[in-house]
């Protein structure tokens, strides 16, 4: 469905990138997903139709584009393979933090690399014990002559042992509570660095998520990024702003469960006529169909204030949670459409249910962002 009045330039943009998803992306959307590997081939389609980083700004070899048309690029990613869309929205993690508070040298350090292909981007910030508490991490950066020591453990770090670069979240001050975690880039092939094993996860399987230890490793003080005890405030202001990405995820998602739960009602024959004829059926899709819209509406009105607008936080976390939680009923409901068939992996539909559910989870929990959207209602 067409999004209300958006630009036709974004338009003619959505035309080109559901294209390459679909030639390149989507006929290999089931494997991926059942080989549980993070697929390079993707990769490099990604960045051939430079795809894979939308939103660098040209200055440092991107294209410029803006949050809407970043947006665009996962939902209709995702579509075709929500795995091969983490992609984006890995890069997005790793690229805003620079934006929003790199040096002008970290950013002509680092930001061509992404924008190139040649590194893609990991946000470690997650903790087995913090969990959605940013401030209790354990992660520690310890002053070492001119540099850093990191020591600690992050978990849940999507591409993981694939990305080049890593913005790590760590202690710097543990007297000062939230206020003594600060914000560093690593390079995947700094001393001290390993990586656990690919999480066996229920879906996104093609996207490798793995714990990283650090362990004595030593990184420049000019890795830094903004002052020292500013991370809590950096990793907040970078959410606002992915959360985004992962509504479009979800909306890609639930649009591509919509697709196949239209395009099988049509065709599935019970009692000498297609299914989509009975109204209960025909009930269903168009609250799948509402729910999927208003999910795209609200995630391009958080994409069209992520330049900074006083309510960004607002919009970015209703847009995640709205979206996600549309993907995952939309996702059920698709399943529930296909019957027995759907329950099997002989259709996308069970797949995509799986991978919808992480949408709630990720980039902080739906009870999270109702929190968020909470105190920013109360003032």
């Amino acid at each position: 469905m067409t999004p209300f009045l958006l630009p036709a330039e974004h338009e003619e943009f959505r035309a080109s990138v559901r294209a390459m998803a679909q030639d390149k992306i989507a006929p290999r959307a089931a494997e991926i997903d059942e080989r549980g590997e993070f697929p390079h081939d993707i990769y490099d389609a990604l960045v051939a139709a430079g795809l894979h980083a939308v939103g660098i700004p040209e200055q440092y070899g991107g294209d410029g584009a803006d949050a809407t048309a970043a947006a665009i690029a996962v939902e209709e990613v995702a579509r075709a393979c929500a795995s091969s869309s983490t992609i984006l929205t890995s890069n997005k993690l790793g690229v805003t933090p620079l934006l929003l508070f790199g040096t002008e040298e970290q950013k002509r350090r680092y930001l061509p690399l992404v924008a190139s292909g040649e590194a893609l981007m990991a946000y470690a910030v997650s903790e087995r014990e913090a969990g959605s508490d940013i401030g209790a991490m354990r992660c520690r950066a310890v002053r070492d002559g001119d540099g850093y020591r990191l020591d600690g453990v992050k978990t849940w770090i999507t591409s993981a042992g694939v990305a080049g670069l890593l913005v790590v979240f760590a202690v710097t001050d543990p007297e000062a509570g939230s206020r003594g975690i600060s914000a560093f880039v690593v390079h995947a092939e700094d001393p001290g660095i390993s990586y656990g094993p690919p999480e066996k996860k229920m879906g996104l399987r093609g996207s490798v998520t793995r714990e990283v230890f650090f362990d004595g490793c030593r990184i420049p003080a000019d890795r830094m990024l903004g002052e020292p005890g500013r991370g809590m405030r950096i990793a907040l202001s970078t959410l606002d702003r992915t959360r985004v990405s992962i509504g479009a995820q979800a909306v890609g998602i639930g649009q591509a469960a919509l697709d196949a739960a239209v395009g099988y009602v049509r065709e599935r024959e019970q009692f000498g006529r297609p299914i989509g004829d009975f109204q209960g059926v025909q009930f269903m899709l168009a609250d799948m169909g509402m729910r999927v819209t208003a999910a795209r509406q609200l995630v391009y009105a958080a994409a069209a204030r992520a330049d900074g607008a006083p309510d960004l936080t607002f919009f970015g976390a209703a847009a995640k949670c709205f979206a996600s939680d549309t993907a995952m009923r939309v996702a059920t409901d698709a399943v529930q459409l296909f019957g027995g068939y759907g329950y099997t992996r002989d259709f996308p539909v069970e797949r995509l249910m799986r991978d919808a559910k992480i949408t709630q989870i990720y980039e902080g929990t739906n009870e999270i962002q109702r929190v968020v959207m909470a105190r920013r209602l109360l003032g």
